[in-house]
């Protein structure tokens, strides 16, 4: 075998890939500095926000069902829910005494009748 030593070392493409990855790393860095890409965004008018009045559900310490403000009995509140329409909205608020399975009952006529807009109301806790 007839080995030779590197007489010369051609850089040319070393050059060509370090230029391009400096050329990518400063188009980023604007990016990286500002912390977002600068866009203009459309503009539109401001449409009336639409008020819709929730229907409430509140659970009681005793377990008791208020639909509306009305008591109802478990069959009772089911069969006045089937009479409502699938959109229709419902803010639950139950009582943090409650039984857990009480809560599950409901939001399970809930899921049985094919509502899907529940919300259930929250107190903050205050640190």
């Amino acid at each position: 075998m007839d080995e030779r030593p590197f007489e010369s070392l051609n850089v040319i493409p070393f050059v060509d890939i370090m230029l391009v990855l400096f050329t990518i790393v400063l188009t980023t860095a604007n990016f990286i500095v500002t912390g977002r890409i600068p866009m203009s965004l459309p503009q539109a008018s401001r449409a009336p926000i639409e008020k819709h009045q929730d229907k409430t559900i509140e659970l009681n310490a005793n377990g008791d069902i208020y639909f509306d403000g009305e008591i109802f009995a478990q069959d009772m509140f089911e069969s006045r829910l089937r009479a409502l329409p699938p959109e229709t909205t419902f803010l639950v608020r139950a009582d943090r005494t409650l039984a857990f399975q009480k809560f599950i009952d409901v939001a399970d006529i809930l899921k049985r009748l094919n509502f899907t807009k529940v919300a259930v109301q929250t107190q903050s806790v205050s640190k």
